[in-house]
């Protein structure tokens, strides 16, 4: 949702939702809060617990994007976002909920599967603001039978979830202290955790696009439409591979390159508010 002139917030978080402006509960601390992000910038009010610890937003500038960036895709980046403000995330289970569910699925059917997932086990605002919702915690997640990952649709995703629920409990403390590329290798140690989750949880968490990856289905899809006539390789290795090229050397611009894409794409796939 733009902010200001040339500036917008980046939704492409899962729990975002659409309508007059975007909504989302975020957990951070103590404390409950609703996000809201209109015309009017980004509002934060904490609705449940404590105003312990208050959700930070990270900007990124694309007037920072190299040249080596074709302009067919630089151009409309900065033409159309200008500064991106990104609501941090939190709460490091969250951040990893949402990307054991992205696994294998696209964005659209992924953001109903999170939100499925959080009305039925999760907390959920009932308010005029459309019921925004946070993922259920591990603790939670280890009490729930069979049957009720089924019934929100996650029974795919049940022991990788529960895998992860008990590592977390055990090592949580550790994980929120470590630089992104190291968080990304402690999460590869969970059971059922592959490097794509593992690198998806630690950008979202950290707020470190340098260490997303690069070869996802929404870098790649928005990389063709925004820039159709741009030589995109097919496969995701070397899709990568040039990406990375394109970015050049130091974690400051794949970071810029990489979250600035996906801020492109993500607002036209937010669903509306139910």
């Amino acid at each position: 949702m733009s902010q200001g002139t040339n500036s917008v917030m980046a939704t492409d978080h899962l729990a975002w939702l659409a309508g007059g402006s975007h909504i989302r509960l975020v957990r951070s601390g103590a404390g409950l809060w609703r996000a809201s992000a209109g015309v009017g910038g980004l509002d934060l009010a904490c609705v449940a617990g404590t105003e312990d610890s208050k959700p930070m937003v990270i900007t990124t500038d694309t007037s920072d994007l190299p040249a080596s960036v074709p302009a067919a895709l630089r151009e409309p980046l900065q033409r159309k976002l200008g500064v991106v403000h990104r609501l941090a995330n939190p709460w490091l289970w969250d951040a990893l909920t949402a990307a054991i569910l992205r696994r294998v699925v696209r964005p659209p059917q992924a953001r109903f599967l999170y939100r499925r997932w959080c009305l039925k086990h999760g907390t959920t605002l009932d308010s005029v603001y459309g019921n925004p919702a946070v993922v259920p915690g591990p603790e939670r997640v280890l009490e729930l039978t069979d049957a009720e990952f089924v019934t929100a649709g996650a029974k795919l995703h049940r022991k990788a979830l529960q895998a992860a629920a008990t590592a977390y409990l055990a090592d949580a403390e550790v994980w929120a202290s470590l630089e992104a590329n190291k968080l990304v290798t402690a999460l590869t140690s969970i059971h059922g955790v592959g490097p794509w989750s593992a690198s998806a949880a630690a950008a979202d968490f950290t707020g470190d696009y340098s260490v997303y990856p690069h070869a996802d289905v929404a870098v790649r899809s928005w990389a063709h439409i925004i820039a159709p006539h741009e030589p995109w390789p097919d496969s995701d290795k070397k899709f990568e591979e040039r990406w990375l090229r394109l970015a050049g050397p130091g974690s400051g611009a794949v970071h810029t390159l990489t979250l600035t894409t996906l801020t492109w794409g993500s607002h036209a796939l937010l669903p509306t508010k139910k």
